[in-house]
C-alpha cells in the first residue's frame, strides 16, 4: 500500500507533468483560461491515461518492439475519440469552447510519454496507480493555474463574479503569456517546499 501511494504521489509532486517535466504545456496555456475548462481537460487527459495505461500494460508482453510505438497510438486515439464525442453529444457548449485541444490529447506528449516509460514494463496494477497520479496532478496544477488567470484575468471564478463591476481586468493573464507567469510562481513555490520539506 505504501509502495502505491509513493507512485500515485509521484506524480502530483515529484514528476508533475507541468511544473516538473514541462510536457503538455500547449494545452495548458491555450485552456487554462476558465476554471471550468481546465477541469474539463484535466478530467479528459485523466480518464485517456488511466484508460491507455491500463490497456497498454495488459497488452506489454505481445506487442512486438517494432510496432509498438503505433499501437501506442492506436490506443490512446481511440479513448480520446471517446472522451470527444461523449463530450460533443453531451457538453456541446464545453466542447465548443475546448476547441481543438480535445482531440490533441492524442499526441500530448505526457500521455505517449507514460505508455512508454511507464506502463510498458509494469504491472496493470501500478499502471493505474502512476497513471491516475499523473492525472490527478495535471489536473490539480491547471485548475490552479484557470483559478488565477480567471481571477486576475475576468474578476471571476467559474464565470461567477468575484471583484467589484469597476475592476480592471488584467488582460496579460487572458494572455499566453499570463499563464507563463502563473506557471513559473508555482514553480518556484514548489522547489521552496521540496526544499523545506527535505
Amino acid at each position: 500500500m505504501k509502495n502505491l501511494w509513493s507512485y500515485f504521489k509521484n506524480g502530483i509532486i515529484g514528476e508533475n507533468p507541468i511544473l516538473r517535466l514541462m510536457i503538455g504545456l500547449c494545452s495548458v496555456l491555450a485552456v487554462s483560461v476558465r476554471v471550468e475548462n481546465c477541469l474539463a481537460m484535466g478530467a479528459a487527459v485523466t480518464f485517456v491515461m488511466v484508460s491507455s495505461s491500463t490497456v497498454v500494460s495488459l497488452i506489454r508482453n505481445w506487442v512486438p518492439s517494432q510496432v509498438r510505438i503505433p499501437i501506442f497510438i492506436v490506443i490512446i486515439s481511440t479513448f480520446t475519440t471517446v472522451v470527444d464525442l461523449v463530450m460533443q453529444a453531451y457538453l456541446p457548449s464545453l466542447s465548443q469552447a475546448m476547441g481543438v485541444f480535445i482531440p490533441l490529447i492524442v499526441v500530448n506528449c505526457m500521455i505517449m510519454g507514460r505508455a512508454e516509460a511507464f506502463a510498458s514494463r509494469n504491472p496493470v496494477g501500478l499502471s493505474i496507480v502512476d497513471a491516475l497520479g499523473m492525472g490527478v496532478g495535471f489536473t490539480l496544477v491547471i485548475t490552479a493555474i484557470g483559478l488565477v488567470r480567471e481571477l486576475l484575468g475576468y474578476g471571476q471564478i467559474l464565470s461567477i463574479p468575484v471583484f467589484p463591476e469597476h475592476y480592471q481586468n488584467m488582460m496579460v493573464m487572458v494572455l499566453p503569456p499570463g499563464a507563463f507567469f502563473v506557471i513559473g510562481v508555482y514553480i518556484a513555490l514548489l522547489n521552496r517546499f521540496s526544499r523545506r520539506s527535505k
